[in-house]
């Protein structure tokens, strides 16, 4: 079936394979830090907290905007799906027409 499918279908085909057998796909599958803080993060983390008290925060619309997008992009976001996987120029085939094909 590989030998079908042209350059593009092979690296989609890749990819799938990668999220498929990956043990994290979602950071809520992620396994939690239980490594403790080295100093240098900690001497980040004190700073960012003394940077708070003085300071406001960035809206989250602002930084939206600052690279280009409107909320309603933002809002209107869908995950991009495995159906691009087949390539328009050659259709998924119907199950009609995969069991024509069949050798």
């Amino acid at each position: 079936m590989l030998d079908q499918l042209d350059a593009s279908q092979l690296d989609a085909v890749s990819r799938l394979l990668e999220v498929l057998t990956d043990p994290v796909t979602t950071i809520g599958d992620a396994p939690v830090d239980d490594e403790p803080a080295s100093e240098e993060e900690e001497r980040a983390i004190a700073a960012s907290k003394e940077w708070f008290k003085h300071n406001e925060g960035i809206p989250f619309e602002d930084v939206v905007a600052s690279l280009g997008f409107t909320m309603d992009q933002i809002r209107d976001h869908k995950e991009p799906s495995w159906s691009g996987l087949h390539s328009p120029k050659r259709p998924k085939p119907t199950s009609a027409e995969s069991r024509s094909q069949s050798p």
